[in-house]
């Protein structure tokens, strides 16, 4: 475990914080920082902060070296290997041994390796680091200390987004601390704890409660149910993580790009990738797609260059054949629109509910245990007709007033709200000369609306237990 919220909240991030603003120049800065993040992971994966500590060390050499030798292609090439070796070693190897057994019939021991937390997130930051030098798109930075705290750095660092090196290496080196940004990410990060608290653990404890119930419970009502709540625990809570992400580094003046652009207001698979956990997605498009060609050689070869791309992203949600069946099955989603002429013509109402129904059933199959748990839920929720008394006793058991409250708020979250209310603001920030009791008083609803959130989602963090963040085991 990692800090509980509460400790974060009162404890680690207002002490750091305090440090940090009292502390002079960028070194002691960063050393703070450097100091807090390894605490930070320390607390929660003690026995794994030096194999963070040695990714950072190893990125860090493999860069300096690529810059000093011309066989720049086999020294990227023995550190891809290296990053993706241990990766795969503790991510997927019980994975591949019970799937060889399972093929072959073989007996081979089953190794249990414990995950630690964060290790796809910081291990594709490293090497999109060494992968820029090696492109010359970025400099090599020849302070290992700003290449420990680039990869290890607390806000981001178990649950992303992924930070590309570029958008930080500045603020490495030199940022302000400003009052209205750390205003603004203070509210950032509590619009995202609210989100988290609030929605997606209610949500969350409907999705379990479907989950792991038994078949006979499911009908196309439940089925519904543990479906929409899934879908919806799944965008806030990762969505929120990045949101507190994003409002933390404001706090200490570093600038992180949007993970999520309403990506359930999309039209089509490929709009919803482009909408959703956007630095996975990025990445995967700047370091595998188009070094894999891309849709430069026929629609054939575009094809199979976008099925290894979500193979692999199926694959890193995790070790499980739910995961590599989920990313296939958007996969096929994808291509299958490029190979519509017409489907621009097609009516938007209908696509969103098209994009929506292959969004939602897929995730069915992400949060099942196993492809056939996932498939018969699907199958309930076309064809589930049977309402015998404990299918809907179980039903209604679940649609509590406080849920049926956070979902309405949910499904009206998911529209794009926020675009609307930052040209809102920028209306009264621009004219704030001449209408200063209007900007005064958005200020003030904003600042009380956030004071009111935090205080819920503490309240509700110390009187409940269910508080889990679904992509710290990615």
């Amino acid at each position: 475990m990692v800090f509980s919220s509460l400790e974060f909240i009162c404890v680690f991030l207002p002490v750091v914080f305090l440090i940090y603003c009292i502390l002079p120049g960028i070194r002691l800065k960063n050393a703070l920082l450097i100091v807090a993040s390894l605490l930070f992971y320390t607390y929660g994966e003690p026995r794994y902060v030096l194999l963070m500590i040695f990714s950072a060390a190893f990125n860090y050499v493999s860069a300096r070296v690529m810059m000093a030798l011309h066989q720049k292609k086999w020294v990227l090439f023995a550190n891809v290997v290296v990053n993706l070796g241990l990766l795969a070693f503790f991510k997927y190897t019980a994975f591949f041994i019970d799937t060889w057994n399972q093929i072959f019939g073989t007996q081979l021991k089953v190794w249990e390796i414990e995950l630690p937390i964060g290790i796809s997130f910081f291990t594709f930051q490293a090497l999109s680091y060494v992968v820029d030098v090696y492109r010359r798109t970025v400099p090599v930075q020849k302070s290992f200390w700003k290449v420990l705290l680039y990869i290890s750095f607390f806000p981001q660092l178990i649950a992303g987004p992924i930070v590309k090196y570029q958008d930080i290496n500045q603020a490495l080196a030199d940022r302000k601390m400003d009052v209205n940004q750390i205003s603004d990410g203070m509210r950032r990060f509590i619009c995202g704890m609210g989100k988290k608290v609030l929605i997606a653990n209610t949500m969350g404890q409907a999705a379990d409660a479907v989950f792991q119930t038994d078949y006979g419970n499911i009908n196309i009502l439940v089925a519904w149910i543990g479906a929409i709540s899934y879908m919806l625990q799944i965008y806030y809570d990762f969505s929120g993580y990045s949101d507190m992400a994003i409002g933390l580094g404001k706090l200490f003046g570093f600038s992180f790009q949007e993970n999520f652009q309403y990506p359930y207001g999309a039209a089509s698979i490929k709009e919803f990738w482009r909408r959703w956990h956007i630095s996975l997605s990025t990445w995967f498009k700047e370091y595998l797609y188009i070094p894999l060609g891309g849709n430069r050689n026929g629609k054939l070869r575009t094809g199979i260059n976008k099925s290894i791309v979500f193979f692999c992203t199926g694959l890193w949600h995790g070790a499980n054949w739910t995961f590599v069946l989920w990313g296939l099955y958007h996969g096929f989603f994808s291509v299958l629109e490029e190979c519509i002429p017409f489907i621009k013509k097609i009516p938007k109402p209908i696509m969103y509910l098209y994009t929506m129904l292959v969004v939602c059933t897929g995730f069915v199959v992400f949060r099942a245990d196993t492809i056939s748990q996932g498939l018969y839920i699907i199958q309930q929720m076309f064809t589930g007709t049977s309402f015998g008394n404990h299918a809907m006793s179980f039903a209604t058991g679940q649609l509590t007033p406080w849920f049926l409250t956070m979902l309405l708020v949910g499904i009206i979250g998911m529209a794009p709200v926020r675009p609307v209310i930052d040209r809102i603001r920028g209306i009264v920030y621009g004219e704030k000369m001449q209408i200063t009791g209007s900007y005064r008083a958005v200020q003030i609803f904003l600042y009380t609306t956030s004071v009111v959130v935090l205080l819920w989602c503490m309240i509700r963090l110390s009187g409940n237990t269910y508080n889990p963040f679904i992509y710290f085991r990615f």
